[in-house]
């Protein structure tokens, strides 16, 4: 049994900087993952990948061959792996099965592959059949989306659309939460948006952005859409700052219970440590309207101070370490000396 990661989500939600940070933090905890990409056209990844899917099959080889524009072409290519997938399987076998690693695959951003093209839905079934993998999904969302009360219900439809399409364990994220306050005030708190509550209450707010006859019957549109997300209530929200690490250990570690990553299988990553903290004892959780509108100045002022400390305590253990490196070296010294007879001088 492996376990996995499948990283979704909008173009500019985040994508490949949540995969970079997540390998970073799997590397800080112990845990030995591994990054698949499975973007055809991203040529410039800032990290480092187990296994590229431009080994096999590259965007520009396509377009110029089939004359597709970008999202056909990036339809055509993974309808080309999912004909042609057992290398691609045989590679990620040798990570899990050899290496014991833990995968974070870093889809593409058009959301026609999520949500109703099936290929990249395929893929991740027979990995699931075929390798006994375990995944879930974490579908980013650029938390800009909450400034425009009906682009957050669209965002609303696009999450569900994505849940009864992909078919797996699923967590919604608001990325880039860090930069909300910035974006101006919300017409609720923070918690209203990520718990999807009561979205009758924001009708007004649609209808206002636009005052003429077309913005009114968008108003009753996003209404029904709103009856409809309601009626199936499944999306909620995580919310996630890469650079934070409480924010990262928070959302890691509901990733880790949604995918059964933390029950019992310490041994696959190696992170021993984090499994049994997180196993016997919760994180503690801040109120996010709090720690990242209300006074997120103090939390990051506390932050950076904790981190200082950290930084300091770290060089202390350096200096005393190298002291007692340099006690070692004199009284090696002393007894070559006390052995030869003679003075040594250093």
């Amino acid at each position: 049994m492996s376990f996995a990661q499948i990283v979704i989500g909008p173009p500019g939600s985040g994508k490949s900087t949540y995969c970079n940070g997540t390998s970073q933090f799997f590397n800080a905890i112990g845990r030995h993952g591994q990054i698949v990409n499975m973007d055809p056209a991203n040529d410039r990844l800032p990290y480092p990948c187990a296994v590229d899917i431009r080994d096999f099959i590259t965007i520009e080889e396509i377009m110029a061959e089939q004359q597709l524009g970008p999202n056909g072409g990036l339809m055509y290519a993974m309808e080309s792996l999912d004909k042609s997938i057992d290398l691609f399987i045989l590679q990620i076998k040798s990570l899990v099965e050899e290496e014991k690693a833990y995968l974070v695959f870093d889809c593409p951003g058009q959301v026609e592959l999520f949500t109703h093209h099936s290929s990249l839905f395929k893929i991740f079934k027979r990995l699931e059949k075929e390798l006994d993998m375990r995944f879930c999904v974490v579908n980013l969302i650029d938390c800009y989306y909450l400034t425009s009360p009906s682009q957050y219900i669209s965002i609303l439809l696009l999450a569900l659309r994505s849940m009864l399409m992909m078919d797996l364990p699923h967590i919604n994220v608001f990325s880039k939460i860090d930069m909300i306050k910035s974006y101006g005030e919300l017409p609720f708190k923070l918690d209203y948006y990520t718990e999807v509550q009561d979205l009758e209450y924001l009708i007004p707010y649609v209808e206002k952005e636009s005052n003429n006859a077309m913005g009114k019957r968008y108003a009753k549109l996003t209404e029904t859409i709103s009856e409809l997300v309601s009626d199936f209530n499944l999306v909620a929200f995580e919310v996630l700052a890469v650079d934070d690490k409480e924010s990262m250990i928070n959302l890691q570690l509901s990733v880790d219970k949604a995918n059964g990553y933390i029950f019992g299988a310490s041994e696959v990553g190696g992170d021993t440590v984090w499994a049994e903290a997180t196993r016997d004892q919760g994180l503690r959780e801040n109120d996010i309207q709090d720690r990242w509108i209300d006074n997120k100045d103090l939390y990051d002022k506390a932050e950076r101070e904790r981190q200082e400390a950290i930084e300091k305590d770290r060089q202390m253990q350096e200096k005393e370490i190298d002291v007692d490196n340099e006690d070692e070296w004199d009284r090696a010294l002393k007894d070559w000396e006390e052995k030869q007879g003679t003075d040594y001088v250093r």
